[in-house]
């Protein structure tokens, strides 16, 4: 059984000593692969080691089999976690942003899976959420039909292929001589794609009765997805999965069948394997979840319920992308996400200062803006940093420029609250 080393919730950055522990060695652990996103990393001199992490939540081998470490989210304290679920599901209330959740999480199958207690199961959910919100926008645009191949004993007639063999046995041999066995296609909902979406509906239903919680949340967009798969069927060989080409105009079904690949990886295709969640302790695949990126989405869905299309998602500038802009008739804005909790004193960091200052000095940015002359590229254009403060409200403030930084002209933040889960 594997020792689990870090299991505390925890400020923006921690560095921990863990000197004792001599079969540790210096590493550092990459958020897919990435050499400048750290998840882990363990710094060593003739004096001390110790294990610094950083803005990823999830569990990983510091030593494979032996040592695992656990990153809970930086918000959590004694009294609170954070609902990062809950993040989930208001941000993809907006199909548009499901679309951006492709580097939201990196898991590594391949790895021996990590003994941790159920509460710490942060990548299940996850992936329920994910899959059930895909889903739905699936339904909302209409189940796509194709062609498919069906069995049937036909009566006094022959449609496509005859099945000679199952043909004798199961007609010629029990005297049934008007009867043949026959395959063919046929055009309809009962497709491979639907009948896994249907499958893997059947896996996140019980997973979700299993946890009333995230029942509550689901259970509406459960009841508006499932009477579309009326007429498809469940039994599907899940082996087929890799053979699905994708058809551009029902470009949803190849994120629904991708994350349906992992969450019957997460339970290694058998739903008995579900009954098991009964027990204190899981065993999940390493993983690691972005929270900035979260926080990022959770706050583009709290843009867009309020200001709607004004909000415009990482639109491509010369040298970078700012999270979001602001264009309306009487406002331009440069908008970032910080998931930071220096902003919440009197501080601010430099290098983001640096950046929006750069994304506001960006010719193809401002075009974007309609400030196309030289005469209109001269304008100030106002900055916003918004960033986490559990003391905060969760809704965004009206005013977008209440709260300036000092120093800086027309620069300024503003804290949202996290939802949370009383301990």
């Amino acid at each position: 059984m594997s020792k689990l080393l870090f299991n505390k919730a925890f400020s923006e950055h921690i560095s921990e000593d863990i000197s004792s522990m001599e079969m540790l060695f210096a590493l550092s652990i990459h958020f897919k692969k990435k050499e400048e996103c750290k998840c882990i990393e363990i710094t060593q001199d003739s004096s001390n080691k110790k294990l610094n992490s950083n803005f990823y939540i999830g569990t990983d081998w510091l030593s494979k089999n032996e040592v695992a470490v656990y990153v809970a989210p930086k918000m959590n304290d004694e009294t609170q976690q954070t609902d990062y679920l809950k993040m989930l599901f208001s941000c993809l209330r907006h199909s548009d942003v499901a679309a951006h959740t492709k580097n939201l999480y990196d898991i590594k199958f391949e790895e021996p899976f990590i003994e941790i207690e159920q509460k710490q199961d942060l990548l299940t959910p996850l992936l329920v959420v994910q899959f059930l919100q895909v889903v739905k926008s699936i339904v909302r645009k209409g189940l796509k039909k194709s062609y498919y191949k069906v069995e049937h004993n036909l009566n006094a007639r022959i449609k496509g292929k005859v099945l000679v063999s199952q043909t004798l046995k199961q007609n010629i041999i029990k005297n049934k001589p008007t009867k043949t066995l026959c395959q063919y296609d046929e055009l309809g909902f009962n497709c491979i794609e639907n009948r896994i979406l249907k499958r893997t509906s059947a896996f996140v239903q019980k997973y979700l009765a299993l946890f009333p919680e995230y029942s509550k949340l689901a259970s509406p967009i459960i009841n508006y997805c499932l009477p579309a798969f009326h007429e498809v069927d469940e039994n599907v060989d899940l082996n087929t999965l890799k053979g699905i080409t994708h058809n551009s105009f029902y470009k949803e079904y190849k994120e629904a069948l991708f994350i349906s690949s992992l969450i019957l990886k997460r339970f290694g295709y058998n739903i008995k394997e579900i009954d098991t969640l009964n027990n204190k302790t899981v065993k999940v695949p390493p993983f690691w979840i972005d929270m900035p990126k979260l926080f990022e989405l959770y706050v583009l869905g709290l843009l867009k319920d309020k200001y709607f299309n004004n909000i415009k998602f990482q639109i491509q500038g010369t040298y970078g992308q700012p999270d979001f802009v602001f264009i309306s008739e009487n406002e331009k804005i440069i908008i970032d996400t910080k998931y930071k909790r220096k902003y919440q004193q009197e501080k601010y960091q430099e290098e983001d200062i640096r950046q929006l200052s750069g994304y506001a000095r960006d010719t193809k940015i401002l075009s974007k803006f309609g400030y196309t002359t030289t005469e209109e590229q001269d304008k100030v254009v106002d900055c916003l940093i918004i960033y986490p403060d559990q003391n905060a409200s969760e809704k965004l403030c009206d005013n977008l420029k209440a709260n300036q930084i000092n120093g800086f002209t027309k620069f300024y933040k503003m804290a949202i609250k996290l939802p949370v889960i009383r301990a």
